[in-house]
């Protein structure tokens, strides 16, 4: 009889990589922009010193949110492409919740929210209600005037 084969999971194994993705989050870009506001940066650049980070936690990129060894290390990375990447994506600037509503539809065609009380599954529900009666008052209203032409 022979072997049989033994698992091979080291590249199928999604906790595996869930792990390791998560050990390697950094900040989003809009928590960046928070960071880089005056107070904040210098609030970040003068922490005291731990023993758990990097460099004792005196060598950090703000904008990449990455602490380094030495300032050698630091400045090899200001120089490279991820931290050139990072500047020119700070940028832009970060959206904001009202911007998102807008993409979903949840601001009206005068610029204000929708309440709170019914943010929501609901008010998407209400959205589409109301999307559907505008439509059918077009079909409505198109029929119409398709009857009188004829």
């Amino acid at each position: 009889m022979t072997r049989i084969r033994r698992k091979r999971m080291h590249c199928n194994n999604k906790e595996l990589h869930q792990r390791y993705k998560s050990k390697r989050r950094t900040k989003d870009l809009d928590q960046i922009q928070e960071d880089l506001k005056p107070e904040n940066k210098q609030r970040l650049l003068s922490i005291p010193e731990d023993e758990d980070l990097p460099g004792l936690g005196q060598h950090y990129c703000v904008e990449c949110s990455r602490y380094y060894i030495d300032d050698r290390s630091l400045g090899e990375h200001r120089r490279g492409r991820e931290h050139k990447r990072r500047l020119r994506d700070l940028k832009d600037p970060a959206y904001t919740q009202r911007e998102a509503e807008a993409a979903v539809g949840l601001v009206t065609d005068n610029g204000r929210t929708l309440s709170s009380a019914i943010a929501g599954p609901q008010s998407l529900l209400l959205l589409k209600q109301k999307n559907d009666a505008v439509a059918a008052a077009k079909a409505a209203g198109t029929e119409k005037a398709m009857d009188t032409d004829e």
